[in-house]
């Protein structure tokens, strides 16, 4: 029987990712009453601030360990924006349309289309962090959406090895190298070498 992991999101479509990098290894369920939880505010300037900020929060209020992450699109020829504020960058309550959509508008006859999904997984107990453990993936942005799989910037994002965007890629392919996958793999390696864990 599988142990149980809990994690701190309340966006289902990163728990199936999750679920699913994870399966075999632990059952990973939501923070026991999280919807019931007031967020706490996101203020860190990296990737590893918000996710460890989240899990320190979480985990006052759950008797196991709890893992967070935080996750985004950086892109080069945008300084690395939109960076921490991926989830956000056309506003508070953006949508990925409207996320998307203005990053196409800056990237706009821009020839340098590198960019990266950077995944950092926080792990805590107690009120207190444990571990992180970083992801990330090398792309390039295209000048338009294709695929309807995934979520947030997948569709923009074209993988070269697999000659298409996260978008196209179904969610077993993705995310045996997406960044979210190899964070939850470096912290399920932490996990195993650790003991009463």
């Amino acid at each position: 029987m599988a142990l149980i992991l809990y994690c701190a999101t309340t966006n289902l479509e990163k728990l199936k990712e999750f679920r699913l990098a994870l399966a075999g290894h632990y059952d990973v369920e939501q923070v026991p009453g999280i919807s019931n939880v007031a967020p706490p505010e996101e203020t860190g300037a990296t990737f590893e601030d918000n996710a460890a900020l989240k899990a320190v929060y979480y985990s006052r209020v759950c008797e196991q360990p709890v893992f967070a992450d935080d996750s985004g699109l950086e892109v080069d020829a945008l300084s690395g924006a939109p960076g921490v504020y991926s989830a956000r960058y056309a506003g508070d309550q953006a949508t990925d349309e409207e996320n998307n959509k203005l990053v196409l508008e800056r990237m706009r006859g821009v020839e340098d289309r590198t960019a990266r999904f950077v995944c950092v997984i926080a792990l805590a107990a107690n009120g207190e962090l444990i571990q992180t453990f970083r992801g990330t993936v090398e792309g390039q942005l295209l000048d338009h959406p294709r695929g309807a799989l995934g979520f947030g910037y997948d569709p923009l994002f074209f993988f070269p090895a697999f000659g298409c965007t996260f978008g196209e890629a179904d969610r077993e392919r993705k995310t045996q190298i997406s960044h979210r996958g190899k964070a939850l793999q470096a912290m399920l390696a932490f996990l195993r070498s650790t003991s009463g864990m």
